[in-house]
């Protein structure tokens, strides 16, 4: 193993102090860049711009009201539909189930009009078995 000696070290390897001063330096640089590019709040051109972007977040923000009004809208009819829909079904179902019962009651009272038929016919022939002797 060969022994180095610091002159004849590489210049890329830095040491910890020197890496240091470096990073110092150029955060110096980036704070002296910023503030050379910072907007000076009181000029008119500045002025002007942020009024035009209020003016562009008030309109966003309408049209997002909006947008949310007419969702909520939609979305209401499309309850009132539901309900409108499911009271028609309720209503179909129940004229149905009447319609039902006045067939039955209609089947029964044809019954019943068919014994009587059937009795009636019944008598008659007894009555003219009885008239005949």
């Amino acid at each position: 193993m060969q022994k180095t000696d610091r002159t004849n070290r590489s210049k890329a390897v830095a040491g910890f102090g020197e890496r240091m001063n470096t990073a110092a330096a150029a955060k110096k640089a980036q704070v002296a860049q910023w503030l050379a590019n910072k907007p000076d709040v009181t000029s008119p051109a500045y002025l002007e711009q942020q009024a035009i972007r209020q003016a562009a977040a008030a309109a966003r923000a309408e049209r997002d009201a909006a947008r949310k009004a007419e969702k909520d809208a939609a979305k209401q009819q499309a309850i009132a539909d539901r309900k409108a829909a499911q009271a028609a079904a309720e209503a179909q179902a129940e004229a149905d189930r009447i319609a039902q019962e006045a067939a039955k009651v209609e089947a029964e009272a044809a019954r019943i009009a068919k014994l009587a038929e059937a009795k009636a016919a019944r008598d008659a022939r007894y009555a003219a078995r009885k008239a005949r002797k």
